[in-house]
């Protein structure tokens, strides 16, 4: 007969070898972050010397967010590994030079996309319209702002694109990043260019005479280099603006600008292109 051992002190402990395990997992983890903040440490240090202007990085973030993605595996959801590195990423940025983001939250979910990408700690200021946010950001109050994306069918004073004072302030990120289900999404936009993450989507303003169709424009654009996967359409005192998404890094000065037969092209910003999950 099997003697029994389960009141036996001298027996292994299933539990308690699991949580001596779990708790030199952490040790090795905060062992690790630690060293990463030390990196981060003197990174800052070399670009306060050669004075770079802001810590944001959205780009290479983007980066490092998809290498993890590709090599994640496991019991941990990848939205959750996303959510601790945007963590980290958002603690890194204000080791290199704090800053404050704006966010016209339409709706609290804009607000907590906003506070999931930016991170717990940083300061964010919702105000009550997209101009406002946009204004915080033009006079230094803030150094992000984060909008709703853009709907053709919005209301004029809510089309922020039409009259965005670019390149001064440009769109450098979408958000969220990585989603497995659907969600409100949003641009952050902030003064000077993004960064490329290689795989990368940009925006840009188009005036032309109203009369033009969005079918000829798309034609234009597509004979130009710059198939739209989005086009939006404002007619106003006989002036048309489009909002117009294409694939790739689209900067002023490309020359595929001067080959649009319109009255004015101009590039809003890019952004990384957003991770999805298995979303419906």
């Amino acid at each position: 007969m099997t003697p029994d051992t389960t009141l036996d002190p001298a027996a292994p402990n299933p539990l308690a070898a699991a949580r001596a395990e779990i708790d030199a997992l952490d040790d090795a983890l905060h062992d690790l972050v630690m060293r990463r903040a030390e990196v981060v440490a003197r990174l800052a240090a070399s670009r306060a010397k050669a004075g770079s202007p802001s810590p944001l990085r959205p780009g290479r973030e983007a980066m490092i967010l998809r290498r993890l993605l590709a090599r994640h595996h496991g019991a941990l959801p990848p939205e959750a590994l996303v959510r601790l590195w945007r963590e980290i990423l958002a603690a890194s940025s204000a080791q290199q030079g704090g800053f404050t983001v704006a966010v016209y939250a339409r709706t609290p979910e804009f607000g907590r996309v906003a506070r999931e990408h930016f991170g717990s700690l940083t300061p964010l200021r919702t105000l009550p319209t997209a101009t406002r946010a946009l204004a915080a950001v033009a006079a230094g109050e803030a150094q992000v702002a984060v909008l709703p994306l853009p709907e053709e069918a919005e209301a004029p004073e809510e089309a922020w694109w039409t009259s965005l004072d670019s390149p001064r302030l440009q769109v450098i990120a979408r958000l969220p990043f990585y989603s497995a289900e659907p969600r409100p999404e949003a641009l952050a936009l902030a003064p000077g260019a993004p960064d490329p993450s290689g795989a990368d989507r940009s925006l840009l303003r188009i005036e032309a005479m109203a009369d033009r169709s969005r079918a000829q424009l798309a034609t234009a654009l597509a004979s130009a280099g710059l198939a739209p996967c989005m086009m939006q359409l404002r007619r106003d005192g006989g002036v048309l603006r489009a909002l117009v998404e294409v694939d790739g890094v689209l900067e002023a000065g490309d020359p595929r600008l001067a080959a649009l037969p319109v009255d004015r092209a101009l590039p809003l910003g890019f952004y990384a292109v957003p991770e999805r999950g298995d979303i419906g």
